[in-house]
Order: C-alpha cells, then sequence, then structure tokens
C-alpha cells in the first residue's frame, strides 16, 4: 500500500492567492479554468480563493485540474452557516477528493454586522464541522494572535495568516509547533523602482489599514501608530510586501521559508482592477522561483 501524500507535499512551497479566481459570473467559469490549468502547469501547488470565497467557487478550477488544492482564504464565518459549509464541503469532496480546503476565518466587525465574541463563535463553528462530518485535516484558519494560531494546531490542518511578516510567521511556528501546516500570505509587486513599487503596495494596503484586526496586529508586532500613518511606512511596506528585481524578490520569499512557513501564498499586485487575473506577472513569479 501506498503512503499517502501529506497536506505540505501535496501544496508544495509556493502558491497563488487571487481574488479573480472566485469570480461569481458563471461566464467567467472557463477563463478561470484555464488559469487555473496553466497554474498547476506552471508548477504551483495550491490556489487560494481571495475574499469570503466558497467551496462553489473552487469547482471551476477543480474541474480542468489534476493535482491542484484549491482553497479558501478565507471563508467567512458570519456569511456562511456551519451546516451549509460542511454541505459543499462533502459536495466537493465526492466529486474532487483530497484537493479542497476549507480556509476560515472570523472577517472583520467593519464588515459583518453579526460580529460578536469572534473566538468564541470560531470555537463554536469548529464544534459544527466536527458534528457535521468535516475533517479537521482538511480544514484551516486565518489565524493571526496567539490563541487563533493554538486553535489552529489544535483543530485544524494549520494557519494561513493574512497580510503577515517574516517575524510573525516564526512567533506562529513557535506556537504551531513542527507538524501543522503554516502558508502566510505575502504580496509581491514585480516593479524594480522604489517610488513606483511602493505605491503600488500602499495602494493595495489602504484598505486593511481601515481593518483594526489587521492593525493591532502589526502594533502587536513591533510595528507603531507612526508606521500605520499616511499610508503606511516604507518600513511597514517592506515588511509586508516583496517588491524589487527577481533576486530581491526570490530571497524576500524565502526569508518567510526561513522563518518557518511550510508554503507561501503569493498576491501579485498591479495597477490593474482587484480581480483582474496576472497572468503574464504569475508567469515571470513561476520562473524566478525555478
Amino acid at each position: 500500500m501506498s503512503t499517502p501524500i501529506s497536506l505540505k507535499d501535496r501544496i508544495g512551497r509556493y502558491g497563488i492567492w487571487n481574488v479573480g479566481l472566485r469570480a461569481e459570473d458563471p461566464a467567467r467559469s472557463a477563463e478561470l479554468g484555464e488559469a487555473a490549468a496553466e497554474l498547476e502547469e506552471l508548477g504551483y501547488g495550491a490556489v487560494w480563493l481571495g475574499g469570503s470565497s466558497a467551496a462553489r467557487h473552487a469547482v471551476p478550477l477543480l474541474k480542468t485540474t489534476g493535482t491542484l488544492t484549491v482553497g479558501t482564504s478565507i471563508q467567512s464565518i458570519w456569511q456562511y452557516d456551519a451546516g451549509t459549509s460542511a454541505a459543499a464541503f462533502a459536495e466537493v469532496e465526492a466529486a474532487h477528493p483530497g484537493r479542497f480546503l476549507l480556509g476560515l476565518g472570523v472577517s472583520h466587525a467593519k464588515l459583518a454586522d453579526q460580529y460578536r465574541r469572534p473566538y468564541s463563535a470560531l470555537v463554536a463553528y469548529l464544534d459544527a464541522l466536527d458534528t457535521a462530518g468535516v475533517p479537521a485535516d482538511r480544514r484551516v484558519l486565518a489565524a493571526l494572535g496567539p490563541k487563533t494560531l493554538e486553535l489552529a494546531r489544535d483543530r485544524a490542518a494549520g494557519a494561513v495568516p493574512y497580510l503577515v511578516t517574516p517575524e510573525h510567521t516564526a512567533r506562529a511556528r513557535e506556537i504551531l509547533g513542527a507538524g501543522p501546516l503554516l502558508a502566510p500570505e505575502l504580496k509581491v509587486v514585480l516593479e524594480t523602482d522604489p517610488a513606483r513599487a511602493r505605491s503600488l503596495a500602499r495602494g493595495a494596503l489602504a484598505m486593511y489599514l481601515a481593518l483594526p484586526n489587521y492593525t493591532a496586529n502589526f502594533l502587536r508586532n513591533g510595528f507603531t501608530e507612526d508606521d500605520l500613518a499616511d499610508g503606511g511606512s516604507d518600513r511597514l511596506v517592506d515588511a509586508v510586501f516583496a517588491w524589487g528585481d527577481d533576486s530581491r524578490v526570490r530571497d524576500r520569499i524565502d526569508t518567510f521559508h526561513r522563518a518557518g512557513a511550510d508554503h507561501v501564498a503569493l498576491q501579485v499586485i498591479t495597477d490593474a482592477e482587484r480581480d483582474t487575473l496576472p497572468r503574464s506577472e504569475w508567469r515571470r513569479l513561476a520562473a524566478l522561483l525555478g
């Protein structure tokens, strides 16, 4: 009997995070499937569906690929109840066994009217998924703080932290231990001019600097209020974005692996609309990753 492939081996060291890959328009299904097939061919092990995505968004991508793992990053526990999530997971699992990961998170108070006691709500949600038969090793948590990282260690396959630094990754690894998956998201700007790169970065960062979950995590990890002002300091931008020439971008990505990441979910930032599929940049990124 062959030994089952571990989750870490299955998704490899690199994946792509993108909002556009979860498009709601059925007319885009063929486009999304074609893009996913190319990402698989380029060697990416996983695709992470940005925004509050759900199992149904993974289907067009799974249909056109053979080994690619598709995960939600993240599905808001406030937008989809546990029973609905469990039923959707079972349907996708039946059609594409072992290839879908349910990434869950508590979102933000500004984005969810029912936002109350988020940690307790997440624990209750996981309890409901257990009862409904969704395996712990097929779900991951968008964990930032220590308590939620511990929950990712104890009740899930691991953590998919968003908008973090290598230093956060190192602390997350200490909390998770060696076994669980640690797959931070990292934004990439393939631009060598510092002013242009940081301008693009600040355009992408602006929406997150209005969300206390992220700003509190920055402050908890050594940044100051000054770093959060005026679109973010150069120090902050350079910590949460990889930008520059190919060598510099590759080294920045490697920094996250050296800090303890098993896999890095790469979000390419351009001056196009946020739901655009930056396919030429994905090809260039795959080439520099080797």
